[in-house]
């Protein structure tokens, strides 16, 4: 794979709002950048506040169009954007899924994808089990030591993240992993999967406790598939992201497949090696599409527990919306509409100063746009994190 491979291309400059409202930056556009679409959001903050705002390159609208792996960097907490990168390719091979998360120590920032081979889809139904073969989807880990400056070669950690029997396609995320604070399992690096085959997916967890040397698979979470009311099964879940709790469980927070129209969730006691069953939130409506949750702040470090949940508050991808919850996901006492459109995938992040950032995908996914607010815009000045 060719990495750190960069187009001259002009800063997108911000759009102006006052300092109370929310400001909007474009990232991507569809048709810029040599791409005809990109889509499918990730974005981390290095530990020198630099953005970084991932997604795939796809030469067609289609989930699987010899996608690169593509990065933008803001120094400016995401005002304005550099020029894009080329963080991953493989010629005709698809990527997808890019899935970031920062580790805290050494500030590396790693990227897990996945590579599909040239001309397949996960539709298709060509798609092979195992970890060896022409025709099996592939794990992929690249880093960066540099703020996302330059790139190491990518990885192959298929054999440490896949399991060999049954499962043909594997899904990162999207969005992004985390790394625990607390508990028995302090400093594991978590990343959020799904795996198939196709409407029979799982989720699971993949994590390192070597700060991204070597992976481990967890089991999956039970509950998951359903009879179909045809003498078959399908999915409840699909693609997921997973937060830590106060307690330093963790809970996973996954797209509907099957089954009503809200999110499912299951809690991990053990770092994301095992979950309890599957569940249903009643309160995040789910139109079937990629949400993020994120924690933005720790009873220990500011006094009160903040879970963020950004998703499509409608029956289809539009009224993108921000919810906060004070206690670990439990109910969502306050939520806000951040963009009344089109509003697809989205990623939460946090920037040194306080400012929330959302990167979501606008005008039907033609558009990534960065969000930058603020707490007091989110809660109509009731809770001052800073005074804490």
């Amino acid at each position: 794979m060719n990495v750190a491979h960069f187009l001259l291309l002009p800063v997108v400059a911000a759009t102006a709002f006052a300092a109370s409202e929310p400001e909007f930056s474009d990232v991507f556009l569809a048709g810029k950048d040599g791409y005809k679409s990109v889509r499918i959001p990730s974005v981390v903050v290095t530990s020198s506040g630099t953005v970084l705002a991932f997604a795939e390159g796809r030469a067609a609208r289609a989930d699987q169009a010899a996608n690169d792996i593509i990065l933008k960097r803001s120094v400016d907490g995401g005002r304005t954007w550099a020029a894009t990168q080329l963080v991953a390719d493989a010629g005709d091979n698809s990527l997808n899924n890019p899935c970031a998360v920062v580790e805290r120590e050494s500030g590396r920032v790693f990227v897990m994808f996945q590579s599909y081979p040239a001309g397949l889809s996960e539709r298709s139904g060509q798609i092979q089990p195992g970890l060896e073969g022409a025709n099996i989807v592939r794990n992929a880990l690249v880093w960066s030591d540099d703020g996302g400056a330059t790139w190491a070669q990518a990885r192959d950690v298929t054999g440490m993240t896949k399991r060999a029997e049954r499962v043909t396609t594997i899904a990162s995320g999207p969005g992004i992993g985390l790394q625990l604070k607390r508990g028995p399992h302090t400093d594991r690096l978590i990343m959020p999967f799904n795996e198939g085959p196709y409407g029979l997916w799982n989720v699971y967890a993949v994590f390192s406790d070597d700060r991204g040397a070597s992976w481990k698979i967890g089991e999956p979470a039970p509950g998951a598939l359903v009879p179909d009311g045809k003498g078959g099964e399908t999915s409840l879940v699909n693609e997921v992201q997973m937060v830590e709790l106060s307690d330093g469980s963790v809970l996973l927070n996954s797209r509907k497949w099957a089954g009503r129209a809200v999110r499912k969730t299951a809690v991990s006691r053990d770092g994301g090696a095992t979950w309890s069953s599957i569940a249903e939130d009643e309160a995040l409506r789910d139109p079937g599409c990629q949400a993020s949750i994120f924690r933005l702040s720790d009873m220990a470090a500011r006094g009160r527990s903040r879970l963020l949940f950004s998703h499509p508050d409608s029956t289809k991808r539009e009224n993108g919306t921000i919810r906060l919850s004070y206690d670990d996901g439990e109910t969502w006492s306050v939520k806000k509409v951040l963009h009344p459109g089109s509003f697809g995938y989205s990623v939460l992040t946090a920037l040194p100063d306080g400012i929330i950032g959302c990167l979501f995908e606008a005008d039907n996914a033609d558009r990534l746009v960065f969000a930058r607010f603020t707490l007091d815009w989110l809660t109509d000045g009731k809770d001052r994190q800073e005074k804490e």
